[in-house]
């Protein structure tokens, strides 16, 4: 069964570590089967606090999407993001 795994950029810190982090996530997805359904697209915040943007994507499975966030590639690269901004992050499994 599908997953999707959504994050939210609730604020930015340091954009320069959000841009390295958006040039290398790329090939950590090397090996995966993801599909990007949304990235940074036009939004509106309809409850909550005002966000920035949201992600998200499609994997094949809760298990495969925890695989690639949990793989050593995805885990160096989300350094950056840790050091870049404040996201809410979600996996959510399909119907």
């Amino acid at each position: 069964m599908s997953a999707y795994l959504i994050f939210t950029r609730e604020k930015t810190l340091d954009r320069k570590e959000l841009e390295i982090y958006w040039n290398t996530i790329k090939p950590t997805f090397e090996g995966y089967t993801v599909k990007i359904l949304a990235n940074y697209g036009k939004h509106i915040d309809l409850e909550g606090q005002a966000t920035e943007g949201t992600v998200i994507a499609e994997f094949a499975s809760m298990e495969a999407a925890k695989a690639w966030y949990d793989s050593p590639a995805y885990r160096t690269v989300r350094e950056h993001r840790f050091k870049g901004a404040i996201y809410r992050g979600m996996l959510v499994q399909g119907v």
